[in-house]
């Protein structure tokens, strides 16, 4: 299943007991549905906040399914914060996780003083300006196959290798976007490039800084991470 959500109102995509979770409240309608226990897995795990303009899940069922009514029915039960866009049959060897090949994601900053209520579980508001060709200068440093620990905030026991393809700043007047493209990425990676580009743009970093604080490879030396609400998992390859 293609999904996506306003992740506003969740605590990240995870199943956490007590919490309300995009996986939570997945499973619960699809059970309802399907009139079986659901373990499914997820290309991308967003944090709380978090939105997905597109998602996938894959989970395996013991009967046969009609595709598009399943879709039909988790929708009317799911009621607009999280909705199912396509479903289908796949071969058992598929896996939503470890079957892509790339993710995207984006990230919205505004420069304007204010910022329209619309925006504002979706946009980072900062009020200040920012050098867009600074910021591009630094975050062109990411792109390869790098050791990202000083911006990730890492698990225990797993790689703080990332391979980025794309990290790009792009900006339509008082809006600047974030695309970043790679095969996969860390926990809060995102976010912590966002931090360091804002710091970049405002000239509080030196674009040449990013290759000492990427061979630091700790936490500490980099600036921390934005705030969720602006990112977006923005597309699943495979």
């Amino acid at each position: 299943m293609d999904i996506s959500y306003d992740g506003s109102g969740f605590r990240g995509f995870a199943r956490n007991p007590g919490v309300r979770t995009v996986q939570g409240v997945l499973e619960e309608s699809l059970e309802i549905a399907v009139r079986e226990s659901i373990d499914l897995t997820v290309a991308g795990r967003t944090d709380a906040g978090v939105h997905a303009r597109h998602n996938v899940i894959s989970f395996s069922v013991a009967r046969e399914l009609d595709p598009r009514r399943l879709m039909r029915s988790v929708n009317t039960m799911l009621g607009g914060e999280v909705v199912v866009t396509y479903s289908a049959i796949v071969t058992d060897d598929f896996d939503a996780r470890f079957s892509a090949t790339g993710r995207g994601y984006r990230y919205f900053v505004s420069t304007a003083p204010v910022i329209q209520p619309l925006d504002r579980l979706r946009v980072l508001q900062i009020g200040f300006e920012l050098d867009e060709s600074l910021m591009n200068e630094g975050v062109a440093h990411l792109v390869g196959l790098h050791d990202f620990a000083s911006l990730c905030r890492a698990a225990k026991g797993r790689s703080t290798m990332r391979n980025l393809r794309t990290v790009n700043w792009s900006r339509e007047g008082d809006r600047f976007t974030l695309l970043v493209e790679g095969s996969s990425f860390c926990h809060q990676m995102v976010r912590s490039i966002v931090a360091l580009s804002i710091d970049i743009g405002r000239g509080k970093v030196d674009p040449g800084d990013v290759l000492g604080i990427i061979a630091a490879r700790e936490r500490n030396a980099s600036r921390g991470a934005a705030p969720p609400h602006g990112l977006v998992l923005w597309e699943i390859r495979y």
